[in-house]
């Protein structure tokens, strides 16, 4: 069932994600990273309960990292459990892009994962797939780019770029890096990485 939380009855944790979205934005002080991270977890349960389904589309364009957390291991059991949240300090700004490549391939596009430190930038981009049935986007970075002042001084594929990109179709999920997306608005999206993390972004200024 594709949806759009705002046009229904708000949950709980919608308000929650999306005072932190606004707070992130404007420089207000947020909810607190536990609150945030149990919101994060009803959404996700939200989703699956309901079956929702998001398209391609309401992923594309810009978008900043706002909050995330870790995971760490458990010994014993063999497993993982979440991290304590935290938001992303304003001096590191880290984006992630989606651009579709064709009109003809509606699940199919490009990724870009870029992060700024003071002058330097550095950018990662590769192929991208979306199994809108699961609001699953899985990728892999082949080329790499480093900027400094603006301009660029590193500009290569990585892992045998172009081969890797002919290898993406006939990969498995399970052999790929992915986001399971489980809450896409206009304003700010949230997934569970593939090694279990959480993440919320923001849209980005056009700028």
């Amino acid at each position: 069932m594709t949806t759009d939380l705002t046009s229904t009855i708000t949950p709980d944790f919608y308000s929650i994600i999306s005072q932190t979205a606004v707070a992130y934005q404007e420089g207000s002080k947020p909810p607190k990273p536990n609150v945030v991270v149990n919101a994060l977890i009803q959404a996700e349960k939200y989703g699956k309960q309901q079956r929702l389904n998001y398209p391609f589309d309401y992923l594309m364009g810009k978008w900043r990292l706002c909050f995330v957390t870790g995971t760490k291991k458990i010994r014993k059991q063999g497993g993982i459990v979440l991290g304590k949240g935290f938001y992303v300090p304003k001096f590191a700004s880290a984006h992630i892009s989606f651009s579709s490549t064709t009109e003809q391939v509606l699940d199919r596009g490009e990724i870009g994962n870029q992060l700024q430190l003071g002058s330097i930038l550095l950018k990662l981009t590769g192929p991208a797939k979306y199994l809108d049935n699961k609001n699953l986007l899985a990728f892999d970075f082949t080329k790499m780019q480093i900027s400094l002042f603006d301009r660029v001084v590193y500009n290569r594929q990585i892992r045998s770029g172009k081969t890797q990109i002919l290898d993406f179709d006939n990969q498995p999920i399970a052999k790929l890096p992915f986001f399971a997306f489980f809450l896409l608005t206009e304003d700010f999206i949230a997934a569970r990485g593939r090694g279990g993390g959480l993440a919320i972004w923001i849209k980005a200024n056009p700028n």
